[in-house]
């Protein structure tokens, strides 16, 4: 082995001299970054114009502690599953579990224990079908961890469904009915921010992605293209569909806002595209969140169905 591989082979192993200790690499094996996924429990009761009653927002505000408590659970069992798969990648090596920062144990109690502690509280603190919509999440996203990551669309579907959850998951906290064309525009802007990621790990990871992803060996850049785009296309039809429907109410308010935010939630898929089709659509928060133009539409958007919502 030359130096240059021992070297690297050490810098792998070894915690990070920022690490911080164990409680910190642990935070770290969380993914905070990821924790804004878990925003979309007040999309529902946002669509319903139910978000602002002090009730309302306590419960959802412990929906989400919840939620990230289960996917810090699956995080942690998830890297120390993969610890040797990571060190073979050129970022995920410095992972702290892969990096010897967190013991595998330590990663597996953890998870277990959050995993545990999550359901049990959404049973005593909320409404019995958040308990069930918690295990059934912790359940899919193990069995994604064995073996479902394996398996060709069955691993898109997975990831999918879990931002899915996710949207769902509030509108159950509060007791709302769920519009069908927000489940459908949801799901399938999910699947299109999971295949425009697949396909952009497809494109930076040519010739290497049986290393780091070995799915990404079995889907071609080609189909893996066509699913986002097909995505895209019913996440917009789905959302005008759901911006048209009239809901049995009158519009009496100044603009017909909620048939605008079309205008802006097309432009905002279009943005995303550019990402997409460049290969540059990595982590969903990160795309948004560094993109000014986007992050601008999401704004623009946001305050449309604000708008809307309030009858303004």
């Amino acid at each position: 082995m030359t130096d240059t591989a021992l070297l690297h082979r050490d810098r792998r192993q070894a915690p990070s001299p920022s690490g911080g200790g164990l409680l910190r690499g642990l935070l770290r094996t969380a993914r905070p970054k990821q924790w804004v996924k878990n925003v979309l429990v007040i999309a529902a009761p946002a669509a319903a114009g139910e978000l602002f009653s002090r009730s309302a927002l306590v419960r959802l505000a412990l929906v989400f502690v919840l939620f990230t408590l289960c996917a810090a659970a699956v995080y942690l069992v998830n890297d120390a599953r993969d610890a040797e798969a990571d060190r073979a990648h050129p970022t995920k090596c410095h992972r702290p579990v892969a990096a010897g920062q967190v013991p595998v144990p330590v990663a597996y109690a953890v998870g277990v224990a959050l995993g545990v502690l999550a359901p049990v509280a959404a049973a005593r603190l909320c409404p019995p079908q958040v308990a069930v919509l918690l295990t059934a999440y912790l359940g899919m996203q193990l069995a994604y961890c064995v073996s479902l990551k394996h398996v060709l669309v069955v691993d898109l579907v997975v990831v999918t469904t879990g931002f899915l959850m996710r949207a769902v998951v509030g509108g159950l906290a509060l007791g709302l009915p769920l519009s069908r064309w927000f489940l459908i525009t949801t799901g399938f802007g999910a699947l299109f921010m999971v295949a425009a990621k697949r396909y952009s790990e497809a494109v930076q990871m040519a010739g290497t992605a049986g290393a780091t992803r070995a799915l990404l060996t079995e889907y071609t850049t080609g189909y893996l293209r066509f699913v986002w785009q097909l995505a895209a296309g019913v996440a917009v039809l789905g959302y005008c569909l759901w911006a048209l429907e009239e809901g049995g109410a009158p519009h009496t308010g100044v603009l017909p806002w909620r048939e605008l935010s079309v205008v802006a939630f097309v432009l905002a898929v279009l943005r995303y595209a550019v990402f997409a089709d460049r290969g540059t659509a990595g982590e969903p928060e990160e795309v948004v969140l560094r993109d000014r133009a986007l992050a601008l539409i999401g704004l623009v958007w946001a305050a449309m169905y604000a708008l809307a919502v309030a009858d303004w």
